[in-house]
């Protein structure tokens, strides 16, 4: 299983660049001055939390040129904002998992080759896992909870009434305890993600509650025959 990093502001491509520098540049000499900032992390942190900037990737109504990684850092990390989640990796971390989860297949968690669908085989699994895939289960687990709370509440809701199926309350305690557990573990620590899973298991309600308001900002995200994203705010 692969390990998500918060790498979404590390991975802007030059069509992102360009995007940003679109959007925020007013003038030639603007754009050149904001290009060298760029290059500056901190820098580069304020620009991408310029209001502008969403505005003009949740209005435009054609085919935008820029990555996934740009695309949901940017309405994750003002939906963080208005919710007092203002820690920049956490909301890098939750934006790689979001651009991440956009592809079917990395969202299915496997170990010795062999998928499993549901939490209840993940828990199974994890009682006799060794130590380095034990971390990357309950990873998983806290992933795909965040995932299924964070912007598929309605068909957690609807299976819960509906089949029986655990609620929202479950995923939220499930992913919660699970994070809290992977953030102790000396792979988190080496891979600086033990701050960003206590965020996450100290405040997951909070987190889910944020992706609610960005899904519901939008109809659909997917990928679009031009290349692009193709979105589909709501009226």
């Amino acid at each position: 299983m692969q390990v998500i990093r918060p790498n979404c502001r590390v991975k802007l491509t030059p069509e992102d660049i360009e995007f940003v520098l679109k959007v925020v540049g007013t003038s030639d000499s603007s754009k050149e001055g904001l290009s060298r900032l760029l290059q500056d992390p901190d820098s580069l942190d304020l620009l991408l939390d310029n209001e502008a900037l969403l505005r003009a990737v949740l209005e435009q109504p054609q085919c935008l040129q820029i990555s996934p990684q740009l695309y949901f850092y940017v309405l994750v990390r003002h939906s963080f904002r208005r919710s007092q989640l203002l820690d920049r990796p956490m909301t890098d971390y939750v934006a790689s998992l979001l651009a991440d989860f956009m592809h079917q297949e990395r969202t299915r968690c496997r170990v010795d080759g062999q998928p499993l669908d549901y939490f209840v085989d993940m828990l199974t699994a994890l009682q006799s896992a060794d130590d380095v895939t034990s971390f990357h289960l309950r990873a998983h687990i806290g992933n795909q909870s965040l995932f299924l709370s964070g912007v598929f509440p309605d068909r957690v809701r609807f299976r819960a009434e509906r089949r029986g199926a655990p609620g929202l309350t479950y995923y939220e305690g499930l992913g919660s305890a699970q994070f809290r557990a992977a953030s102790d573990h000396r792979l988190a620590r080496q891979y600086e993600l033990a701050g960003i899973f206590s965020q996450l298991a100290e405040r997951f309600h909070e987190t889910c509650k944020a992706l609610n308001d960005l899904r519901d900002r939008l109809v659909s995200i997917g990928e679009a025959d031009c290349g692009g994203l193709l979105i589909h705010p709501k009226d």
